[in-house]
């Protein structure tokens, strides 16, 4: 009995956030967006809350203080849409404690990778035209989510997979948002990566969030 308890929580899981995913796709995609965001930010807590009882069951511990502070960082830049610096800084954050968490599963730190990335996306930013404060901020916090993704595709194991695919989806997600940011509202492409930030981010934080379940050995252990 005890063993189903956490594929019956998991399953419950996944299909409150399949709900919660369709319902504000349609808002999206039928332009009410405005509507959609309490929608899109319970499905952020849903992953937090799920990936805490996760650590509770002898789950990572780390994952949950990341979704923690992407919870804040959707706060400042969903919710209330107005304190961006802290949003974006509070994202280098969560990359902070997703890069001690491949640390501790043996990952490399891979500094060169590391400082390279960071240093390509602030000239990126610099040729651009675009050098604002801000846009630096964004393009290390870029930088550093595009090295633990490499790092983590290099790890082997279920958990390590469903991280790597929820920090591509996070790529994927933050590229439809530079696009967003620099696009003319009247470029065809602009409807398409408005919904695409969503359409890859809250996949991405179900994943990350499910990637900090127990491992089998691991919850036996801690019946």
């Amino acid at each position: 009995m005890g063993e189903r308890t956490p594929q019956r929580l998991t399953a419950a899981f996944l299909a409150a956030e399949g709900v919660l995913y369709a319902v504000f796709l349609t808002l999206d995609l039928t332009g009410r967006g405005g509507l959609s965001v309490p929608v899109k930010y319970a499905g952020v807590l849903l992953c937090l809350g799920f990936a805490a009882l996760s650590a509770c069951q002898g789950g990572d511990r780390l994952a949950p203080a990341a979704l923690a502070l992407t919870a804040c960082a959707d706060w400042f830049l969903l919710v209330r849409g107005d304190c961006y610096p802290l949003g974006v800084a509070l994202f280098l954050c969560v990359q902070t404690v997703y890069l001690l968490r491949l640390r501790r599963a043996g990952a490399a730190s891979a500094w060169p990778l590391r400082s390279g990335l960071a240093l390509g996306a602030g000239l990126a930013v610099y040729a651009a035209g675009m050098a604002s404060p801000l846009n630096l901020l964004a393009a290390l916090y870029f930088s550093q989510l595009l090295s633990n993704t490499a790092l983590a595709w290099g790890l082997k194991g279920m958990r390590w997979r469903r991280f790597a695919l929820g920090l591509t989806l996070f790529v994927g997600c933050d590229a439809c948002v530079g696009l967003f940011n620099t696009l003319p509202a009247a470029s065809p492409l602009y409807p398409a990566v408005s919904v695409g930030m969503w359409l890859f981010y809250l996949p991405s934080q179900v994943l990350i969030a499910l990637s900090a379940m127990p491992e089998k050995e691991e919850y036996h252990e801690n019946q």
